[in-house]
């Protein structure tokens, strides 16, 4: 087992990551950028080295300084979290050649995987359902224009290199192809230095399902169940639950085997997520995979009882796991707070949070770096939070989240608690009738929240 491991992340995840380490025996290090000096992740690991300034460029994703923090600390192996270099095939790379256990997917997995043209092709040989659409990266717009009227409006283009909805583009006719076509490689380009783009056909009403695998070292791999992700903004998740109100035991069945079969025909070891939309008819098709811990993860383990980073740090070292499949046995909720102006456009919030009186109670879980007095920096993602609550049954989930939103007072800055609180109470959402397109008719009530 590590002796110590370095978390190469910051703010929530990376507290997460501590607390589990500390009740595995394991000791800790955090890096941290100079406008994170007073996170707690800083405080509460067992060591902390300052690897640069407040720009991420220059701090979290400047691998030659995060490899240098675990030589002088001597740390073992490198937890990535998600975002940063978690996905970095790179920097896993340069982990193994200085003898250092990234606790993650191999370089190999990351570029397999990362690269969504060539995943949706080893889906394809692995026998998991895929979305209709091109066979790997277009070539050109001749041959986009030619795609498109093969597959059938309305179509999505996709960036190859892409993720958080950068370089997507959802086309619904012929005439608006060539401006789609221009916005989302320029977009891409800026976004990922790449403006490869792929196509597929555009799935409507759909919902945004993944499936929670574990792999290891033997080639064994098992799923954790659900979640049902569709509630987002521009691509973005908002808020999280599991299990999905739309499943059926059938289709989980479905869904979990061709999460198996994927994992296994890759031979994929660590933690992993694959993505689906699934249609109104309960059709299924492979998105994409996410090859490291999500920030979702917190309501899978809620339902099962499950400490998913420590299964991460149990198959790095090399333990194998159990091979069972696991299901759920409650329900978990889980709403994203930003700092984020709900009423204007959802824009960031950043500063310095005078007040914060956290929720409670059973059944409601807080993971949170923030605390009164903290200022929040403007260089990073602007999540604060993840609350969760957990229930025997949706309807006690909703209640218990409603509560605690009403609970949880953070003064000095806007977040989305008044916008998820709002949700909450959503005829649709209580009908578990939604889909990825819910937001776009959404309305936020102003008058409720000004108090």
């Amino acid at each position: 087992m590590f002796k110590k491991i370095l978390i190469a992340n910051r703010g929530e995840i990376a507290l997460r990551v501590i607390r589990t380490c500390k009740e595995m025996g394991i000791k800790t290090v955090a890096v941290y950028s100079t406008a994170d000096a007073e996170s707690l992740h800083v405080k509460f690991a067992d060591e902390a080295v300052c690897i640069g300034p407040a720009a991420s460029s220059e701090s979290y994703l400047k691998m030659s300084n995060i490899i240098a923090a675990a030589e002088i600390t001597n740390a073992d192996a490198i937890h990535p979290g998600y975002g940063f270099l978690s996905e970095n095939a790179k920097f896993s790379k340069i982990c193994e050649e200085h003898g250092i256990k990234f606790i993650g997917a191999s370089p190999e997995m990351i570029d397999r995987m990362g690269d969504k043209a060539n995943a949706k092709e080893t889906m394809k040989a692995a026998g998991v359902p895929c979305v209709p659409g091109s066979e790997g990266v277009i070539k050109d717009f001749s041959e986009c224009e030619k795609l498109a009227k093969e597959t059938g409006y309305p179509v999505m283009l996709k960036a190859s290199a892409g993720g958080g909805g950068k370089g997507m583009r959802g086309v619904f006719k012929p005439e608006n192809l060539k401006e789609a076509w221009d916005s989302a490689r320029q977009e891409s380009k800026a976004a990922f230095g790449n403006d490869d783009m792929y196509m597929e056909k555009l799935i409507e009403e759909p919902r945004h399902i993944e499936i929670q695998i574990v792999g290891d070292s033997t080639g064994k791999a098992c799923h954790l169940s659900e979640r049902d992700c569709s509630i987002q903004r521009r691509h973005q998740k908002l808020t999280e639950e599991v299990p999905s109100p739309f499943m059926t035991d059938e289709l989980r069945e479905k869904m979990g085997e061709a999460a198996v079969k994927a994992a296994e025909y890759i031979k994929y070891e660590g933690a992993g997520t694959i993505e689906f939309l699934v249609d109104k008819h309960r059709n299924f098709y492979f998105m994409e995979m996410n090859t490291r811990i999500q920030v979702e993860h917190p309501i899978t383990e809620q339902v099962i009882d499950f400490d998913l980073i420590r299964e991460q740090i149990l198959v790095a070292a090399g333990v194998p796991i159990s091979g069972k499949n696991y299901f759920p046995k409650l329900h978990s909720i889980e709403c994203r707070i930003n700092a984020e102006d709900p009423f204007n456009g959802f824009r960031p919030s950043p500063g310095r949070i005078t007040t914060l009186h956290a929720p409670g109670g059973h059944g409601v879980r807080l993971d949170t770096h923030v605390y009164a007095g903290y200022s929040i920096p403007p260089n990073y993602d602007s999540m604060i939070a993840k609350l969760i609550t957990t229930a025997q049954t949706r309807e006690e989930a909703i209640n218990k989240m409603k509560r605690a939103l009403d609970e949880f007072v953070i003064e000095g800055i806007k977040t989305t608690i008044p916008f998820h609180r709002q949700l909450m109470d959503h005829p649709d959402y209580l009908a578990g009738n939604y889909t990825t397109k819910f937001m776009e008719d959404f309305v936020i009530e102003k008058e409720i929240i000004e108090e």
